[in-house]
């Protein structure tokens, strides 16, 4: 039940993901920044990095299918190495380039690096563990790292529910961004805190 409203919410924003890539101007969030839009460096790190985006909540939803996995472990390895050169080379870069101009103070900018750079260290660690072949700390660090990519998910959920309760916009930007971020780190390191439980005590047993 848990990955229903996860892929569902998923995959609306890689649907709504999509208009972007007609390269039409005509859309709120490049209205708002057509001076950022003007540089070349920024208009292409924007493209580049919703369609990373995209991909990489895309391609996390099958390394966590344990149907997959237990049916073709060649299908996790080659979404898994997707989803890492595209988090280390595309997605994260871009996101750090652009926390630069992110909208809000300096701490929702900061919030931005933070979260590129984070997002950047789990993949990186969780491609360093399963090297060393450390399967259980492989999978701690890519729930840290799922938790990030889906940051875009989370922060529209809640930004929508903010809005119908009748938050003005600034402020139900900030508020999302804060919630989304604290929340979606605190709910991978409760999976990581429960599923340690659970090996311990069945190794226990």
């Amino acid at each position: 039940m848990f990955w229903i409203p996860v892929a569902g919410f998923s995959l609306l924003l890689i649907y709504n993901t999509i208009p972007y890539f007609s390269f039409s101007k005509d859309f709120s969030f490049i209205e708002e920044r057509s001076l950022l839009f003007s540089s070349e460096l920024y208009n292409t790190s924007f493209y580049i990095h919703i369609a990373a985006g995209a991909l990489c909540i895309g391609a996390a939803l099958i390394q966590f299918s344990r149907y997959i996995l237990k049916k073709s472990k060649a299908i996790h390895r080659i979404s898994g190495k997707i989803y890492v050169f595209i988090v280390l080379f595309l997605g994260a870069p871009t996101g750090l380039y652009m926390s630069f101009f992110a909208k809000g103070s300096i701490w929702e900018r900061s919030l931005f690096m933070f979260m590129a750079t984070w997002w950047f260290v789990t993949t990186l660690y969780g491609l360093s563990t399963i090297h060393k072949r450390n399967v259980i700390a492989h999978k701690i660090w890519m729930m840290r790292s799922y938790s990030m990519a889906m940051t875009a998910v989370t922060f529209r959920v809640y930004h929508l529910l903010f809005f119908l309760l009748g938050w003005g916009h600034l402020e139900n930007y900030e508020l999302s961004l804060w919630i989304s971020v604290i929340g979606n780190m605190l709910f991978a390191e409760w999976i990581v805190y429960r599923q340690s439980k659970n090996y311990l005590r069945s190794f226990a047993t």
